[in-house]
């Protein structure tokens, strides 16, 4: 069986084992450490009733997230801390449980400590408390209890006790209030100890593994036999502008893009576009270039990376080579890329002239779910005349698509009801949906084409009477 050494602090305790890198770290806590408090239900990352905590030593602080343990590998977590109920627990409640305990937040118990420590991180994090963030923190935890009022009025409440409270040591304040074990203080000096025991695993795979946040879900026995590389290993989290180009490392997370101001000034819309997208514990985990690779035809950072016209850079570690991401995608789940390639990161041109862009989704929910269909439109107009646009779509075809016949149709156009009804119909010829359980084929037709029409809609209202798109 392939094992491996990792090292990293869970809770107190420095951990040293001879693991397999590809076990996913609730099975270690729950089964090899007994740690029972974090709960295993779902095991597809959507109820975070295994939700912990995982610090990371950036610069001079300890920077904690919140990850869904089910579906992460242990690998990622070398270096690295990892905080489950019981490393937050003392001899009496904390301060958080204490309320929650008032305001009967807590029922059958199941989903609170994926509650709690989801709090608890977003207390770490921040310092200007608000409802509508800290409810936006649990956004990932579900319980089937409560109803939800009681959580909130929680939530509430301990905002409301430690509002007013600034310190320069986030940490210290936090211990001072009783929301965090004392033992936290020192993890910043424990972490810079192991830092450089992590060594990137040099042995050749085809099986390269991301955030996870898929793969765990999809096939996670096979991979505890697949020898694997991991790619969080390779340091490629980053997101710089140099010159003209937007350069995005793979292994960038979706909280990462969304928080990005670079990414944010191309696309201003870029934070609620990717809260439609997925919880914050799996944002948290889930990369770009494990996304990507996934092909699923309605990705919607895919979609939204389409429309912008981004390349990709491909290497094997030696060799590199630069693809559009249109030409990524050959077939359903089948990709231009070789066995031992991978993504290393996306490139995105910085737009010039009077761009704007447009990302539409439609779901059975709002929040947390996956797109019947998608669609993103970049445009660059002169006056009401197309110089230039990129529309993608998701969701109509074995492949997210650019549609580029659509796209040559517009260019030089005016822009009117009558030039999009004509681009549709072109439109029409491109796409060959199926019907599945998120639609009937000739609904997710008809649904693009509103999505094409809601984009238009939105970035030039004063061209575009909403009465005639209906």
């Amino acid at each position: 069986m392939n094992k491996r050494k990792v090292q990293f602090l869970l809770n107190n305790t420095l951990i040293s084992s001879e693991v397999n890198p590809s076990l996913p770290l609730l099975d270690f806590i729950r089964k090899e450490k007994h740690l029972t408090g974090t709960k295993e239900v779902c095991k597809e990352g959507d109820c975070g009733a295994c939700t912990v905590l995982l610090g990371t030593l950036t610069k001079n602080s300890v920077v904690y997230k919140t990850i869904t343990s089910c579906i992460y590998p242990i690998a990622n977590c070398s270096g690295k801390h990892v905080v489950t109920i019981e490393g937050i627990n003392k001899e009496d409640l904390l301060l958080q449980q204490e309320i929650f305990a008032d305001e009967n937040a807590s029922q059958c118990g199941f989903c609170t400590p994926g509650f709690l420590m989801s709090v608890t991180c977003y207390l770490l994090n921040n310092t200007d408390y608000k409802i509508e963030d800290a409810i936006n923190a649990v956004g990932g935890n579900i319980c089937r209890c409560t109803g939800y009022h009681s959580i909130i009025r929680a939530l509430n409440n301990i905002i409301y006790e430690l509002k007013n409270n600034s310190s320069n040591d986030r940490v210290q304040l936090l211990v001072a209030k009783n929301v965090i074990p004392d033992y936290f203080k020192e993890i910043k000096e424990r972490l810079s100890t192991i830092q450089s025991d992590k060594k990137v695993n040099t042995e050749k795979s085809s099986l390269f593994i991301s955030g996870g946040s898929d793969l765990f879900v999809q096939k996670p026995d096979m991979l505890l036999e697949e020898e694997a590389q991991f790619l969080l290993e390779y340091d490629l989290s980053y997101i710089y502008q140099n010159y003209d180009t937007i350069i995005i490392g793979s292994g960038t997370t979706f909280e990462e893009i969304k928080q990005s101001p670079i990414l944010s000034k191309v696309i201003p819309t870029i934070k609620n576009d990717i809260d439609l997208v997925a919880s914050l514990p799996i944002r948290n985990s889930a990369t770009i270039g494990g996304n990507l690779t996934n092909a699923s035809p309605i990705g919607d950072l895919t979609i939204i990376l389409m429309a912008l016209n981004s390349e990709l850079v491909l290497t094997d570690g030696i060799n590199e080579r630069i693809i559009k991401l249109s030409d990524f995608y050959l077939d359903y789940k089948k990709l231009i890329k070789t066995n031992d390639e991978y993504i290393k990161e996306v490139l995105i041109q910085v737009p010039k002239g009077e761009l704007k862009f447009s990302f539409e989704k439609v779901s059975k929910r709002t929040y947390l779910d996956i797109a019947s269909v998608n669609s993103a439109m970049l445009i660059e107009v002169d006056g009401n005349k197309i110089i230039n646009i990129f529309i993608s779509a998701g969701g109509v075809a074995p492949v997210p698509k650019l549609l580029k016949e659509t796209n040559q149709y517009f260019i030089g156009k005016d822009i009117s009801i009558d030039t999009i009804d004509s681009a549709l119909a072109v439109m029409q010829t491109e796409i060959s949906p199926i019907s599945d359980v998120r639609g009937s084929a000739e609904y997710k037709k008809i649904l693009l084409g509103q999505l094409v029409k809601a984009h238009f809609l939105k970035l030039f209202p004063q061209l575009i009477n909403e009465k005639e798109i209906v």
